[in-house]
């Protein structure tokens, strides 16, 4: 029997060789993978900075005011002004309505002329010509109705009172059918005697006119 042969390297060294460590190879997949893990970093960083931008943007917009100071505070001057002039014409308004002449026409006198910039004006023209017609001068108080007639042409209660007061003290019943007959087109309750007595609350003395001319009278 013979003896187990010694590899040559290890009769020249006297020593054996170290077991070689494997060699760990880097696949397809893996490095797939670390690409992937990269690019989704960067991608949440890409997010993240717009997310941050847009949250900027957002919170510059949401702190800008197109408005300035001196045009809030105008603009609630115009609210208070609005409001003081609609609160003299329904007061004026409740006051005929009760029969209170006098303090009514006070009060519709101090829309027309304090507040003769808003339009709401016209309107207490209309109830000062009215309570004129009741307890002042006749002759101005259809004047008034002739100008408001014209400044608000197609208010249907102003042609109503004009038609009437030119029928009963002017005596001109043509004029007073024209007027008459646009009051009417527009809103028919004015042939009713009721309605003005008891809805729009005319003066007696305009009542009467009113009835005068519907019935010829």
């Amino acid at each position: 029997m013979q003896p187990p042969v010694t590899p040559a390297s290890i009769i020249s060294t006297g020593t054996a060789p170290l077991p070689r460590s494997p060699t760990i190879s880097s696949s397809p997949s893996a490095a797939t993978r670390r690409q992937l893990f990269v690019s989704a970093g960067g991608l949440l960083l890409i997010v993240a900075a717009g997310s941050n931008n847009a949250s900027s943007g957002a919170a510059a917009a949401a702190g800008y005011d197109p408005v300035t100071q001196a045009e809030r505070a105008a603009s609630a001057a115009v609210s208070l002004r609005v409001g003081e002039a609609v609160r003299l014409l329904d007061l004026g308004r409740d006051l005929q309505a009760r029969g209170e002449f006098p303090e009514a026409l006070a009060s519709f006198t101090a829309v027309v002329s304090g507040y003769k910039d808003l339009a709401l004006s016209e309107y207490a023209r209309v109830g000062r010509a009215l309570v004129l017609y009741e307890i002042g001068d006749r002759d101005e108080s259809i004047t008034e109705m002739e100008d408001v007639s014209v400044a608000l042409k197609g208010y249907p209660e102003i042609h109503a009172a004009l038609a009437a007061a030119l029928y009963a003290d002017k005596h001109a019943p043509l004029l007073a059918e024209n007027q008459f007959t646009i009051a009417t087109l527009l809103d028919p309750h004015y042939t009713d005697l009721a309605y003005v007595r008891d809805t729009k609350h005319w003066p007696p003395s305009l009542v009467t006119s009113l009835k005068n001319f519907i019935t010829l009278s």
